[in-house]
């Protein structure tokens, strides 16, 4: 009897073990899923001026199955960290227009709501298309204009209301769609305010600080986020953002150009892609950025 106990405590501890090392296994490669993440979205952001948003939350959707509204929420804390850090990175090389930034966020915090509003107005199927026009709209207007990498904004009361508009329609296709940030900003301060290409990514990096740690507060508070997750994404981001916005600088403003507009027809791809998946009900998250 007693030689059966301890074969059972025996069979047990075995098992016991075996669990444990799956379980280890499986926490193991979720973080290095979750660094690749990191690692992709902070290269991004420093290379292109984005939030990297958009890439974040499919991802989270694809590997760790989580719900589009907390993927977005969760996408937010990784994001803040990433765009603290790349916006210091082109600050330090005097590559960032803080004026242009404040009015671009004043506008973003407007239109956001506007865009949530929208969301619930307009069909569901319809949303991607209106997203996708206004990506062709921008790819045109890059291949219209020849890049430069010395343009500066000179800041008067036009510039201002054009950066209001721009801050306007980003905060707008944020709620809509849950895409904004650089996607907008950086095309539209080199397109329609002719700033160089590193100017226009630093402006726009730093316009996504006050959003991505607004929209963050407001996530924790209703408990919608992956702390953990985030985290790790984020300071994954934070290490790898200056590499990208190094990689931007040794990039020909033209070759960045090119880049950037493959970069917007992979976004438009993974939003036509969301936009067959969604269900009928409101999606929108608090300052969601790409």
């Amino acid at each position: 009897m007693l030689w059966a106990c301890l074969q059972l405590r025996r069979t047990g501890c075995r098992e016991d073990g075996r669990l444990g090392s799956v379980l280890m296994e499986k926490r193991g490669g979720r973080v290095l899923v979750l660094v690749a993440i990191g690692v992709v979205a902070g290269v991004l952001s420093g290379l292109f001026g984005v939030g990297g948003g958009v890439i974040v939350v499919p991802a989270l959707m694809a590997f760790l199955q989580l719900d589009q509204r907390r993927a977005s929420a969760t996408s937010l804390v990784a994001i803040a960290p990433a765009a603290v850090v790349g916006a210091i990175t082109y600050a330090v090389q005097g590559e960032v227009h803080w004026l242009a930034a404040l009015t671009l966020a004043v506008g973003s915090v407007v239109g956001a709501p506007i865009g949530a509003r929208l969301l619930r107005a307009l069909p569901l199927r319809v949303l991607p298309w209106i997203f996708v026009g206004f990506i062709a709209v921008v790819l045109v207007s890059l291949f219209t204009t020849v890049p430069t990498r010395g343009g500066d904004v000179h800041f008067g009361v036009v510039e201002a209301i054009v950066l209001l508009l721009l801050g306007l329609l980003s905060g707008v296709l944020s709620g809509l769609v849950g895409v904004g940030g650089g996607v907008v900003i950086v095309p539209g301060l080199e397109v329609v305010l002719g700033a160089g290409d590193l100017l226009a990514k630093g402006t726009s990096l730093l316009t996504m600080v006050p959003t991505s740690v607004s929209g963050t507060v407001a996530n924790l508070r209703r408990r919608a986020v992956e702390l953990r997750v985030g985290l790790t994404i984020g300071i994954t981001a934070a290490i790898c953002s200056p590499g990208g916005a190094w990689i931007a600088r040794l990039v020909d403003p033209q070759v960045g150009t090119w880049l950037f507009a493959e970069f917007l027809v992979v976004v438009a791809v993974i939003v036509l892609r969301r936009g067959r998946r969604a269900v009928p009900r409101n999606e929108a998250t608090d300052g969601e950025v790409a």
